[in-house]
């Protein structure tokens, strides 16, 4: 099976400019594409799973990547998809983001021997006098009709700065940079992104003329993958300082039944021959789908030892077999101790399962919390340094688990 085939088998593909021309070019290694990221944290998410993982697939079909991180427009921010304006980070800690970004992207991508490259926008965005720009791109937008774009829509009943405004402007001057720079024909996106898309190959046709236009297409991504990620907890992230391995394993060990085939389709390489015969499981097969998914999925991004460690802590817990030392764990100091004992409430604080004594209390009372499988109703209950120093493993829900050790 050709890639753009592949790609539309495993539901990746939303919407495209033109589908037969996309087809010639990725089928053929003659993409030459890329997706920005903008550096609002310290580490990429499973928001940017897909993306990631897409650029994978087509630079192993021959085709070439161009990661763009958004240092310029990381300074503006995207509207899209929000409803306030995102917080103004400094430059210091947007150069700092990107050499994150660099290096989990190095996981994923091959940047050797010039086979994808990594650039930042901010070599050219910073740079641009403000006249000259208003000069130069200005005369190409018409308000009317980005006021009608949806990224912008969603914002005007909530306030949208002309700060912001101005990013739609910023990601067409990127796809028009890069065309010129890199022969860049390509541009990939979530589906918030394609009123932004559009606009750039807008800009090169009316600035470089219609043989360059016909040159340039857009690839908008199924919104599915960017949705993905999103705990309690907050965001699931790459780096394992911020998700451990494990926990990044149980996240889709604990999937809905309803995703875990579709998730197994689009983010692993597994063939679809395999997949196809997933289709019809049902019940208990459901679970050892998850138990792929999980593996293969950690695998990609800490590697197989790292999940054959996840993998092993979660039967711990799940069959009461395998190696509990690779879950999360808590150290209980002697100052957490009151008379040699410690509350559940306090546990569940520090585990950072819970913002308050107020939210601990009540997930106790609310029958959600137990230690070694014995649930916990009393949010006075305490256990001894004897307790700990024997296996003790806290459980909140369903999926927050935490090793305690003294």
């Amino acid at each position: 099976m050709e890639i753009f085939e592949e790609l539309k088998e495993r539901g990746l593909i939303a919407q495209t400019t033109d589908e037969e021309e996309i087809k010639e070019l990725v089928n053929n290694g003659k993409a030459t594409f890329y997706i920005g990221f903008d550096p609002t944290a310290d580490s990429l998410h499973v928001g940017h799973f897909m993306a990631l993982c897409l650029m994978k697939r087509l630079q192993m079909a021959g085709n070439k990547p161009i990661a763009l991180l958004g240092g310029g427009t990381g300074m503006i921010g995207d509207p899209s998809g929000k409803t306030d304006m995102r917080k103004m980070l400094t430059p210091e800690t947007i150069a700092h983001n990107i050499e994150c970004f660099k290096k989990q992207m190095s996981r994923f991508i091959d940047f050797s021997d010039g086979k994808a490259l990594v650039v930042n926008n901010a070599d050219w965005l910073l740079d641009l006098n403000y006249i000259e720009l208003l000069r130069e791109v200005g005369p190409h937008f018409s308000v009317n009709n980005m006021l009608r774009a949806e990224c912008y829509k969603q914002r005007m009943e909530k306030g949208l700065t002309f700060f912001e405004f101005n990013y739609m402007i910023m990601q067409a001057y990127d796809f028009y940079t890069l065309y010129q720079k890199y022969g860049c024909n390509m541009e990939f996106g979530g589906d918030d992104q394609w009123s932004n898309m559009l606009a750039g190959t807008e800009l090169i046709r009316r600035k470089l003329g219609k043989d360059a236009y016909a040159m340039t297409q857009v690839l908008l991504l199924n919104s599915e993958g960017k949705k993905m990620g999103k705990t309690e907890k907050g965001a699931v992230w790459l780096d394992a300082e911020k998700t451990t391995p494990f926990e990044f394993y149980q996240y889709w060990r604990n999937i809905g039944d309803a995703d875990v085939l579709k998730c197994i389709r689009m983010l692993t390489f597994l063939p679809l021959e395999q997949i196809k015969e997933m289709d019809s499981w049902e019940g208990a097969q459901l679970n050892d789908a998850k138990q792929i998914l999980a593996y293969e999925l950690t695998s990609l991004v800490h590697g197989r030892e790292e999940a054959e460690k996840a993998k092993e802590a979660s039967l711990a817990l799940f069959s009461g077999s395998g190696n509990s030392e690779n879950m999360p764990e808590t150290k209980i100091n002697d100052e957490d101790l009151t008379d040699g004992n410690i509350d559940i409430v306090s546990l569940l604080c520090k585990a950072g399962f819970a913002a308050t004594r107020s939210d601990a209390r009540r997930n106790v009372e609310q029958g959600g919390v137990s230690v070694n499988g014995d649930k916990i109703t009393d949010p006075k209950h305490t256990f001894s340094r004897d307790d700990l120093e024997s296996e003790f493993i806290l459980k909140k829900g369903k999926k927050n688990f935490m090793r305690f050790s003294i």
